[in-house]
């Protein structure tokens, strides 16, 4: 059996995921954690929204 050479992932060379498209996998008292369907990454979903005000803050300095 021969291995295959370790490679990069296949968005490596891609921009970063902005994570359209979520599904809510975990919930607590505290926290509620969602994971994204397209690249599966799992974060909290403040994180999501804290994403989302800083991609409008870049759109907005590009635009001036």
């Amino acid at each position: 059996m021969t291995s295959k050479p370790f490679s990069h992932p296949h968005n490596a060379d891609k921009q970063p995921c902005k994570h359209p498209r979520v599904q809510i996998v975990s919930r607590d008292e505290d926290a509620e954690f969602v994971e994204c369907l397209e690249c599966r990454e799992v974060f909290e979903s403040s994180e999501l929204k804290d994403m989302s005000i800083e991609e409008s803050s870049a759109d907005e300095a590009e635009e001036a």
